[in-house]
């Protein structure tokens, strides 16, 4: 077994040669890799930050010499995720450990979101209470609060690096004994306001042989999908919540990114796609609502989150926008509309329930989507169990006809 350690060996070598001892103590290899720039090594590295650079194609006397601490920080990031991708393909890693502040964790945190789902990659950093989206993105990292300042041994570092270290000989020495039976696996998308649907999806495909990952459309989640289509984990996509997009159009803070919707396409894996809560926006509280939107019509999920209802103009440009993703499919792809209401909120007597703008989002998917999109359309509203059973069948008849069963 073997961990490799990310750091700036120049500035924490100390802290970081204690938590390699007492991996090293547990029996297991250690790999020590320096992402420091400025200044010399404190402890010997096994990968030196020259060849961190080297594998970021720049070398590190021109990152010293340019004195650009974001560009130094950008280069060993990817020169770190390069070497523990590579010593990853190799069989020589089976697991990631970073300590420091925000800019070692932005380096070590580059290198773990290089790595699959299910290598154990754990930060120890000081802004692990905070805002942690740009260092996790959507990867399996395990953030860790240092409460102080990694700066020196003492009592209160001692203890939170040693269980930190402790902690990652436990996952690289355990087998955790995951169940990995050969099944075909759809990936869902889901919302609190469309769990019905997919809950009942998942159940009747599961039913049917095929393995199920549900992904939470709250950003990262969608980014996390088109990410594991890439890689080739997913088989087919039941994206019953195309929320994001909302997001990404109106500017509320669950967007995906403009490529949502992309990789199951280009993949040309089966896709059936709905309208899942494209009737509402994300915000956080009602306070934190940009004052251009004083006049909308809003929803307080929970203190924390501010559900603003879309307009028919945008469920139109959002109706537009999704069916040229779709036209752009090159595998089997279905859009399925609820024409009775989209989310949970979205039907009569709630509070999002509007016809003239779901019937914006519909006319204009219609109008936009071209003759390879198959069409189907069910006068019920999308948590109901007919609605959620048609997508799953729909999903299943494309999956035995590409894989020919």
């Amino acid at each position: 077994m073997s961990v490799y350690i990310v750091g700036t060996l120049d500035t924490k070598g100390e802290e970081i040669g204690f938590a390699r001892d007492i991996i090293q103590a547990e029996g297991i290899d250690v790999t020590l890799v320096d992402v420091g720039v400025m200044g010399d090594p404190e402890i010997d590295p096994d990968v030196g930050a020259a060849e961190v650079a080297a594998a970021a194609d720049t070398d590190l006397e021109t990152l010293r010499e340019a004195g650009d601490r974001g560009k130094a920080v950008e280069a060993m990031g990817d020169g770190a995720a390069a070497i523990v991708t590579r010593a990853h393909e190799e069989g020589r890693l089976d697991g990631v450990l970073g300590l420091g502040g925000s800019g070692n964790t932005s380096m070590a945190t580059a290198a773990m979101r290089a790595l699959p789902v299910g290598v154990p990659k754990l930060m120890v950093s000081t802004v692990a209470s905070g805002d942690t989206e740009p260092y996790v993105g959507y990867a399996d990292i395990a953030m860790m609060y240092s409460v102080a300042d990694i700066e020196g041994l003492n009592q209160l570092s001692r203890t939170v690096i040693a269980n930190a270290a402790l902690a990652m000989v436990g996952m690289v020495d355990r087998d955790p004994d995951v169940e990995t039976a050969e099944k075909p696996t759809i990936g869902l998308t889901m919302f609190g306001v469309t769990t019905p649907c997919v809950q009942a999806a998942r159940e009747w495909l599961e039913d049917q042989g095929y393995e199920t990952i549900v992904f939470h459309a709250t950003g990262t989640g969608g980014r996390a999908m088109e990410a594991l289509i890439e890689e080739g984990v997913i088989d087919g996509v039941l994206d019953v919540t195309t929320t994001e997009w909302a997001d990404e159009l109106v500017g509320g803070v669950l967007s995906a990114g403009p490529e949502r919707l992309d990789a199951a396409g280009e993949a040309g894996i089966p896709q059936v796609v709905s309208t899942g809560a494209l009737d509402m926006v994300n915000f956080g509280p009602k306070s934190s609502v940009p004052d251009e939107f004083g006049d909308r019509l809003f929803h307080v999920h929970n203190p924390q989150v501010t559900l603003m209802r879309t307009t028919p103009e945008e469920n139109a440009e959002l109706g537009r926008i999704i069916a040229e993703k779709l036209n752009a499919a090159t595998g089997p792809t279905t859009l399925a509309l609820p024409l009775a209401g989209v989310s949970m909120l979205d039907t009569p007597g709630e509070p999002f329930h509007d016809p003239e703008a779901d019937a914006a989002l519909f006319d204009a998917l219609r109008e936009h989507v071209n003759e390879n999109v198959e069409v189907m359309e069910i006068d019920v509203g999308i948590n109901d169990d007919e609605f959620a059973i048609a997508l799953a069948k729909q999903m299943d008849r494309y999956m035995e006809e590409s894989t020919g069963t």
